[in-house]
């Protein structure tokens, strides 16, 4: 199987990253909204589908901008010998 060029590991990071916590959350929140209903499977991918997409968009700008905060707020890793 071919490997995704190393360019591109921001963009995998964000799909995968986004998907994941989409995935979750829309679960809690469908679960919540309706129940153990028997509609639960077909409501929680519709709404994850939104979700996702949503997400996946708001991750690729924002994660670069986490980052950066990251960098100032947390100590650099010792220098290796």
């Amino acid at each position: 199987m071919p490997r995704i060029p190393h360019r591109l590991a921001h963009v995998v990071t964000a799909f995968l990253l986004s998907g994941l916590m989409s995935l979750i959350v829309s679960g809690i929140s469908t679960i919540r909204s309706i129940g153990w209903a028997s509609e639960l499977l077909g409501r929680w991918m519709s709404n994850w589908s939104i979700s996702w997409a949503t997400a996946f968009v708001v991750v690729l700008f924002v994660l670069p901008l986490v980052r950066w905060i990251v960098g100032h707020i947390v100590e650099p890793a010792p220098a290796r010998r």
